[in-house]
């Protein structure tokens, strides 16, 4: 027999070479080649089909454009974070770190859509990490009607198609890919090329069958997807677990989604009976101080199509290093640097010989730039040693030339803030309203000197 020929691929683009280095000589990362062994096997006659339904050449004006009826997960948050809801022949990607509740929330799910009086569904639980008393233990921890929910401990590829295919469920969940493999290959379960043709494969059958399919998928250290990042654009909704295992709390974040709103974020509650919804997460993440705290600042952000009350809380110290330190949590650290020097350049506050630590509270992660003020607010309140009023709301993009950029949805962000009870908000000047909302004073601003003169003045006597 002959001897296998080694390769190495690269677990980030899937490029190959014949020796390990360091960096991938086609994306040019580093670390990322692994050994593997090189597929000499035939590809099948329908290996490499076309993923869509036809390969006929026809007009647009003439293919249907059909609403497709969602299926509810039966978790309303669960189906905010999907669009509303799992469409049919949808291919969903669901990520995140061990044990974090991933495959909690699919069997809950799955329950749910199987039992479900008047609509029951076939649902197929296909397990390749679990055995089925294992997932019956936990479907009776969870008080989960598993009765209609069927469970299949299957790896081989062929296998899982062939059921698939013969008892046509409506919905099946994979846990996870990572654990599949296929015969026409030769490279060991979990390789770059297993994951990248089982997750074709699977995609292919989707769109030809209607059935959903999700996909549970491992992180790296690094928090990103192990295997191929083609498996993001093959798929059509990528999820991730967001927060941290050691709270009780649980974040869902779309990446991708080609049925709903991008960056939406779902709020889950871990308890004993598993994941529950929060109806109201803004209440997660403020914190309930009894008297004003310097250096805490409110934040209206928009987290898809929900505006979000976050806090963000600063504490400057004095430096006692010859470097400074910049800290962030929940927020981009460079952006942080970049905003103490604007602080510095056109409101003359300086912090070169200052700690600068930030946090968002509740271990939510904030990359829009509507943060700008609220953190430079939190700072400045912070350093002053000046609470900043209990019911001000901030939010506004801060340019390097010292301006305060108006923001998306601004009117959304409002009326959000005051149906919590804020009073006043601290916002751009293109982002004031042209009708007044009902108990909220508005603060609009231009510069960022402005905002800082404000706060020395109490902004008016709030």
């Amino acid at each position: 027999m002959a001897k296998a020929k080694t390769v190495y691929v690269c677990t980030e683009c899937g490029g190959q070479a014949s020796k390990w280095q360091g960096q991938c000589p086609q994306c040019q990362a580093w670390n990322t080649l692994v050994e593997s062994v090189a597929d000499t096997a035939a590809p099948s006659a329908n290996r490499f089909s076309l993923i869509a339904e036809t390969g006929k050449l026809q007009r647009l004006s003439e293919v249907e454009a059909r609403e497709e009826s969602r299926v509810s997960s039966g978790i309303d948050e669960f189906d905010r974070v999907l669009g509303g809801g799992l469409v049919p022949g949808a291919v969903v990607l669901i990520g995140g770190d061990p044990g974090i509740g991933k495959s909690t929330l699919l069997l809950q799910s799955l329950a749910t859509i199987g039992s479900n009086e008047g609509a029951a569904r076939k649902v197929i639980y296909v397990s390749g990490e679990e055995s089925p008393q294992q997932i019956a233990l936990r479907a009776k921890r969870l008080n989960a009607k598993a009765e209609h929910v069927h469970v299949l401990p299957e790896t081989s590829l062929g296998k899982i198609q062939a059921v698939i295919q013969n008892e046509k469920p409506e919905i099946a969940v994979i846990d996870s890919i990572q654990t599949l493999y296929s015969d026409a290959l030769t490279s060991a379960p979990g390789s770059v090329a297993q994951v990248r043709e089982c997750a074709a494969q699977l995609t292919r059958l989707a769109k030809a069958s209607g059935t959903t399919i999700i996909f549970v998928g491992h992180v790296t250290k690094e928090g990103t997807l192990a295997g191929p990042r083609v498996l993001e654009h093959m798929v059509d909704t990528v999820l991730y677990f967001e927060g941290d295992t050691h709270s009780s709390f649980r974040l869902i974040r779309a990446f991708k989604n080609r049925y709903g709103a991008v960056n939406e974020l779902g709020v889950f509650a871990m308890t004993d009976k598993g994941l529950k919804g929060v109806a109201n997460p803004s209440a997660l993440f403020l914190s309930q101080h009894d008297s004003e705290v310097a250096g805490s600042c409110v934040l209206v952000t928009q987290e898809g199509t929900r505006p979000l009350l976050v806090e963000i809380q600063a504490l400057v110290d004095e430096a006692h290093a010859p470097n400074p330190r910049r800290l962030s949590v929940g927020l981009e650290q460079n952006r942080l640097a970049l905003l103490l020097a604007v602080l510095h350049r056109h409101s003359g506050i300086a912090c070169f010989d200052q700690d600068v630590f930030v946090n968002a509270v509740g271990g939510v992660r904030i990359s829009e730039p509507a943060a700008d003020l609220a953190v430079l607010m939190a700072v400045v309140s912070s350093l002053k040693d000046k609470p900043l009023p209990k019911k001000l709301v901030v939010f506004g993009e801060v340019g390097l030339a010292g301006e305060v950029r108006p923001v998306q949805r601004g009117q959304e962000r409002l009326k959000e803030a005051a149906k919590l009870g804020f009073t006043h908000a601290l916002i751009p000047h293109a982002n004031a309203p042209r009708q007044a909302i009902a108990g909220l004073k508005v603060i609009a601003v231009r510069r960022i000197e402005d905002a800082v003169i404000g706060f020395r003045d109490g902004f008016g006597g709030t």
